[in-house]
């Protein structure tokens, strides 16, 4: 998922941005994403996988199957084969990338695999992937929510959860509940850090940008109880 960061350049235009315009550029995202998420529980009702849907925008998308030389007669319908090889494009992750999703229970992140059980489709005009994760311990949820974050921390790809979220084998009583931050309130934020990071008598490479992710991050927070 890393590499292909490099893909595109999308201009986001937002109030606070405006007013940090002389920042670094590669302090806005570049790729968009909605996203999904089913929460998996196993027999005995715990936690055991979250599957992830990713739908890339237009823009990255078309990018991303000229990339890989699909529908080359741009009826934005793969054939078969195609379709085959768009699958795992974004799942070549290198060592130690989180996969912009972390699990939280009881206030400590819960280890994810990588990437299992991963496809990929392209439906009208956007490239739509999905990959489950199982946790590497498995969670018994009660009223204390386990939360489900994603976003990228050098908030190079903007994640939104807007697509469906959904419990699979759940017990009785289990919700799920989409969190939004206030984008308001996270635009400040950002440009705080930005102002502070651009203060610097240092030389700014982006490797060094400050990990500003969270303050954009959609949650999904899972209760279960009578």
């Amino acid at each position: 998922m890393k590499a292909l960061r490099a893909f595109c350049a999308v201009s986001w235009l937002a109030p606070a941005w405006v007013a940090a315009a002389s920042l670094p550029a590669f302090a806005h995202p570049h790729i968009f994403i909605d996203a999904g998420a089913t929460l998996v529980f196993d027999e005995e009702g715990r936690l055991g996988a979250v599957r992830i849907v990713w739908a890339y925008d237009s823009l990255f998308s078309l990018v991303v199957v000229e990339e890989q030389g699909l529908d080359p007669d741009f009826d934005g319908v793969l054939e078969p084969g195609e379709a085959e090889q768009l699958s795992g494009f974004d799942m070549n992750w290198i060592e130690g990338f989180a996969g912009d999703s972390y699990l939280l229970a009881g206030g400590a992140e819960v280890p994810l695999t990588r990437p299992l059980e991963y496809d990929a489709a392209y439906d009208e005009g956007r490239v739509v992937s999905t990959h489950l994760r199982a946790l590497e311990t498995r969670v018994a949820v009660g009223a204390e929510p386990v939360i489900l974050q994603i976003y990228d921390p050098t908030y190079y790809t903007s994640y939104e959860i807007n697509l469906p979220v959904r419990l699979e084998n759940a017990p009785e009583g289990c919700v799920a509940e989409v969190y939004v931050p206030d984008p308001e309130a996270a635009s400040e934020q950002l440009v705080a850090a930005l102002q502070e990071f651009a203060g610097s008598d240092d030389p700014l490479f982006e490797d060094d940008f400050p990990a500003v992710g969270d303050l954009f991050a959609h949650e999904v927070r899972v209760t279960c109880g009578p």
